[in-house]
């Protein structure tokens, strides 16, 4: 098969080919650590246009928790986090934009806010990582394209199985939109993540080709599934290998896994998928262990732990690129860039899709 040809992220495929490519971690419970009330979520506390009390003052209704909101209502707190993550050593950024659909804002009465927050985002990530990145290390934009609260394929209502609360034209046209913010504000690559409905990820991935289509410019691309229980099946029901031969037509730059489960638990199956998936680069952001409400972060593991289980990953080449989810930190970050530093990158086989992309 002809290999991809990308505009942007050009340098990030032979960079996996020669080491392993560090991913940030968690936004939000860095923003838990800003502890942000209300009035701050609605731009308080913001040197911008909209004065003291920021530009959604008078919104009608509550919007704290609507962590995408803070890329228009208080971007120096998410260009604070992306910053943290660069100087721990992350070289791929993730955008704040995991739930800036119009389908998700749709729960706070911002849907047409949806494109903005996308573009916004990946300008903030933008500029982060022009600040950071040099000769000998550049800095990578990935726009995050999350699951939306909604799914295709699961019924909401336990007394009708056949009923659905979204369709997959409406997910293609949210995706559609943000992609294209994304792409515009500054993105050099895709993630499609924490996949819990395979349908769902196939709208985002329809969407994202047909704004290929129709911009002419293609990014590279990482689809990132999750695994929710000991089962090994997503949510949907596909176990990994059945995910990834439903999503490999994509032709993406890496597969991997994310969310739901610490390093401990998701080892068998990032096994599964390095596996099945010899020809992509294979990518690992478990969070920081089991839940524990009690710790700082609401997660059980500390840098060490964490760090020292993604360097297992590592040694047994296993992965190409590694980061954190929901619990980590900058500090696991930095912990985690040290540990794979001395270590190879991940191989594919013979005929990979990606080795001569450019």
């Amino acid at each position: 098969m002809k290999p991809q040809m990308y505009t942007r992220g050009q340098a990030l495929p032979a960079l996996l080919a020669q080491r392993i490519v560090i991913l940030d971690g968690a936004m939000g419970t860095m923003i838990q650590r800003f502890k942000l009330s209300e009035a701050h979520y609605r731009g308080a506390g913001y040197a911008g246009p909209s004065g003291p009390l920021g530009r959604f003052k008078d919104f009608h209704r509550d919007v704290k928790g609507n962590n995408e909101l803070l890329s228009l209502s208080r971007p120096d707190v998410i260009a604070d986090i992306h910053e943290g993550y660069l100087a721990a050593g992350a070289d791929l950024i993730e955008t704040n934009t995991f739930g800036a659909t119009s389908v998700a804002q749709a729960d706070y009465d911002m849907a047409d806010l949806a494109v903005e927050m996308n573009f916004e985002s990946a300008r903030i990530a933008r500029a982060a990582c022009d600040k950071f990145s040099t000769l000998e290390k550049p800095r990578f934009v990935v726009g995050a394209l999350g699951p939306t609260p909604k799914t295709a394929s699961i019924s909401p209502d336990v007394n009708d199985p056949g009923a659905r609360n979204t369709s997959f034209e409406e997910l293609r046209k949210a995706y559609y939109e943000q992609t294209e913010a994304l792409v515009q504000g500054g993105s050099d690559v895709l993630m499609v993540e924490t996949i819990f409905d395979t349908l769902n990820a196939k709208a985002a991935l329809f969407a994202i080709d047909e704004y290929f289509e129709h911009s002419g410019e293609r990014l590279p691309l990482i689809i990132s599934g999750t695994v929710t229980d000991a089962s090994g099946r997503i949510l949907s029901g596909q176990t990994v290998t059945a995910f990834w031969h439903s999503v490999r037509h994509a032709r993406p730059l890496a597969v991997g896994l994310n969310c739901a489960l610490g390093a401990a638990l998701m080892r068998p199956y990032i096994v599964e998928l390095a596996r099945v998936a010899g020809d992509t680069f294979i990518s690992c952001h478990p969070n920081a262990g089991l839940p524990n409400p009690m710790s700082e972060t609401g997660f059980d593991e500390t840098p060490d732990v964490t760090s020292r289980l993604l360097h297992e990953f590592a040694a047994e080449g296993l992965v190409n690129i590694v980061g954190g989810c929901c619990g980590t930190t900058p500090e696991h970050i930095a912990a985690i860039a040290s540990a794979v530093q001395p270590l190879a990158a991940r191989h594919l086989n013979a005929g990979g899709f990606y080795r001569e992309a450019a």
